[in-house]
């Protein structure tokens, strides 16, 4: 036996050092590899195209690139190369006065450089990890309608939300001030009185009958309380929840044993007090009913029937005449009595059912508390959580309140819990080891819905996600089609496209109304409306995201077809036009975006230019240096072109001017609410320029088709701002090969939009979580 046991510790300890030589032989293939890309590709283009700057005791920017010898040495230093990946990719460095290289070589250093930026330690890529976060406004407003159904939105007077990356769904940056866990608290209220009648009516009475089984012997009596006989003075009764004030009717069948001078008497009370008393001359083969109608207060009632004249002579001669005794053979209660108003749709979704009867309650609640905590946890519940609930509706009913009234506190209770409040996502099995994982399905169901419609999870999304169904096959792509197709993907339109296009700026654009009498607010709505509306078509019918930057329609009412010379467009309606010439095209010539990159007084290159750069291109300029001063309108001479010449003549100034410029004159023909113009003053306006490339056009017709023969940048860049909105972080640099991925399918698809969201939503970080502990 011992020979045999270390025989077989030495063929395990055998077995382990050759799967760890394996290990190490796999991994020492691969960083071979990754080190033969440095000496052969990676050193050369640095050697050629960088280090002639980037390098040395002085290096410029302060970055030298001489040191990263290996594939190790780019891994610990990430930040720095994601910066190298964004400048080789946007083409800003190398500088143009030094050689360029061509666009493969591009392609080749910088996917190299993302595969080493995405990996993790065993080579796996790194889908980040998104920080718990709280609904904002939007999703709050949004959650609310679909979860409750009540008309109005809480969340108005909430403080603003923290705007992160450019857009307010970051977690990062959603903080929880204490004036909003009051307001939460405060509008949880409002919202559960609102969706709850706390005392509802009902078009048609309600019937509830109680058999003596179902009753309680209060005292007197000998008999069996299970029967309803009463032997002796005494009552039994029942605890009544009664939902609303009103007209009932309270109707006991009974019969009597009949004995002395007298029949006997019963009496129906309420709370302990009489209401009616009656002569039972029923006999046990006839019972017949007693009832009586009266008003009711909303609240539990103890609802009895007394027996309030016992007769006992046992020695009577009279065999008929010694006992007098009660048969109580049901009691049932009616009402409310007459009409009274439907229950709104808010009542009758949360609570779906009502008490079979008052034994029934509590599983009534806590059907109904599971139902709806599921849905707004938007995930499975536990037991514990469901009775943690209970407790308030039996707190309500305790203390006189209806069902209702305890329905709508544990309601109140789940609109202030953490997990209605905030998106969580909690880590799968981590001692699986595995340093990423897959988000489950409830958490995955959670990200498409607030991705696209801004709100909690439909029907459709948690029923596959009940299955673990949502990430198989080709459900998640049929998914967002159906998604994009339904009305609630407006919220794609007014909080994506209105901060990827600021388009929310214009509620706070305020052009000079002497310089510019055409604009009002009518004019400012309109504005909008085209840009939601241009941004809505290309979403619903499937467009290509190049119309973006230049297309031969629009959406038009009276108004603004006016403010843009369309003729023929009559009324407030808007409507689809053919653009009649090339002056406009794509949101770039849209008012609203003309509007919200303008000056009060005038237009501006500098904002225009800027915002391409940063919204379309994904190129930003860094911050102005220290002590630059902006355009002064008086300090300089001549037209806005020769003062930006003269502003551009400070080298500080030059080196982002020099991108930005071109961009933004492109469109100078445009005012500075989008109207178009020949002239500026006196001089006749020029609109061209020249690009860091060397390419020229003559305005912003010959800008958009150069934009637009050249899709990559552009198409990047949306993905970036897509995937930033769909995740709820900000990107790193390891997300850059996710990106490339998405930008790929993209122009493999004719740019369609369903691509885009489709590619996003199937994309690792979209699907995938870093393990915690995990660098």
């Amino acid at each position: 036996m011992r020979f045999r046991e270390l025989s077989f510790r030495a063929a395990r300890a055998t077995t382990l050092l050759a799967l760890l030589a394996g290990s190490w032989v796999c991994l020492a293939e691969r960083a071979t590899a990754e080190d033969d890309f440095v000496l052969a590709r990676l050193r050369p283009f640095l050697a050629q195209h960088c280090l002639a700057c980037h390098s040395g005791e002085e290096p410029k920017g302060d970055l030298s690139l001489e040191k990263y010898q290996d594939a190790a040495s780019v891994r610990r230093d990430r930040d720095t190369w994601g910066k190298v990946v964004e400048y080789l990719e946007g083409g800003i460095m190398p500088p143009e006065e030094r050689p360029r290289p061509n666009r493969d070589e591009v392609a080749a250093v910088t996917a190299w450089a993302n595969k080493q930026l995405a990996a993790l330690g065993d080579g796996q890529r790194n889908p980040g990890r998104v920080t718990i976060r709280r609904l904002n406004r939007a999703e709050y407003n949004n959650t609310i309608r679909d979860l409750v159904g009540v008309a109005f939105k809480p969340a108005e007077d909430f403080p603003t939300d923290d705007v992160g990356y450019g857009f307010d769904n970051i977690g990062d940056v959603l903080s929880l001030p204490p004036v909003l866990l009051e307001k939460y608290l405060a509008a949880a209220e409002r919202i559960a009185s609102e969706a709850i009648q706390a005392s509802p009516q009902s078009s048609a009475p309600a019937k509830a009958r109680f058999a003596p089984a179902q009753m309680k012997l209060a005292s007197g009596g000998d008999g069996e309380p299970t029967t309803g006989i009463l032997v002796s003075n005494g009552e039994v009764f029942v605890d009544v929840p009664f939902t609303s004030d009103g007209e009932y009717i309270v109707r006991a069948g009974a019969c009597a044993q009949q004995a002395g001078p007298d029949p006997a008497r019963m009496a129906l009370k309420v709370d302990g007090k009489d209401v009616q008393s009656f002569e039972v001359k029923a006999t046990a083969d006839r019972p017949e009913a007693y009832e009586v109608r009266l008003t009711i207060e909303a609240g539990t009632k103890r609802i009895a029937v007394a027996f309030v004249n016992d007769y006992y002579q046992p020695n009577h001669p009279d065999p008929k005449q010694r006992d007098r005794n009660l048969f109580v053979d049901c009691l049932e209660i009616e009402g409310p009595l007459g009409d009274a108003p439907t229950l709104p749709d808010s009542h009758r979704r949360i609570i779906f059912r009502q008490p079979t009867d008052v034994n029934d309650a509590d599983a009534c609640a806590k059907e109904i508390l599971a139902k709806f905590a599921r849905r707004a946890y938007r995930r499975t519940v536990s037991e514990t959580e469901v009775e943690r609930l209970l407790r308030f509706v039996r707190l309500a009913r305790a203390d006189g309140g209806t069902f209702e009234a305890g329905i709508q506190l544990a309601v109140q209770a789940v609109l202030v819990s953490p997990s209605f409040l905030f998106r969580v996502e909690l880590d799968g099995d981590a001692a699986s080891g595995a340093p990423t994982q897959p988000i489950d399905d409830f958490q995955l169901a959670s990200r498409l819905s607030y991705f696209l419609w801004s709100s909690m999870p439909d029907d459709e999304l948690t029923r596959l996600a009940d299955e673990g169904a949502l990430a198989k096959g080709d459900n998640l792509a049929a998914q967002v089609k159906r998604m994009l197709a339904d009305e609630k993907a407006a919220a794609l339109v007014e909080n994506f496209a209105g901060q990827w296009l600021q388009i929310r700026n214009l509620d706070i654009a305020a052009p000079d109304r002497m310089r510019f009498k055409d604009f009002d607010d009518g004019l400012r709505a309109a504005m909008r409306r085209e840009t939601e509306l241009f941004f809505e078509s290309v979403m619903r019918e499937d467009r290509s995201i190049l119309e973006f930057i230049d297309a031969d329609y629009t959406f038009v009412n009276d108004r603004l077809a006016k403010h843009y010379g369309i003729e023929g467009v009559d009324g407030k309606e808007f409507r689809r036009v053919s653009l009649p010439d090339k002056r406009r095209g794509g949101v770039l010539t849209h008012a609203s975006i003309l509007t919200v990159t303008s000056n009060p007084t005038r237009t501006s290159p500098v904002k225009r230019g800027k915002w391409i750069m940063e919204q379309i291109l994904g190129t930003p300029p860094p911050p102005p240096p220290p002590g630059v001063q902006e355009l002064e309108q008086g300090k300089l001479e001549g037209t806005l072109r020769q003062k930006m010449e003269q502003h551009r003549a400070n080298p500080n100034c030059a080196v982002c001017h020099n991108r930005m410029d071109p961009l933004g004159f492109a469109f100078e023909n445009f005012d500075a609410i989008g109207a178009w113009r020949d002239r500026e003053g006196e001089q006749t306006i020029d609109a061209g320029g020249t690009l860091p490339g060397g390419q020229t056009f003559a305005g912003a017709t010959q800008l958009r088709a150069i934009l637009k023969a050249a899709p990559e940048p552009f198409a990047r860049n949306l993905v970036r701002k897509m995937l930033t909105y769909a995740l709820g972080r900000g990107l790193e640099s390891y997300d850059n090969e996710a990106v490339n991925e998405i930008t790929s399918q993209l122009a493999a698809h004719d740019y369609k939009f369903s691509t885009l969201v489709v590619a996003v939503v199937k994309s690792e970080p979209f699907r995938m979580r870093r393990a915690k502990g995990v660098e």
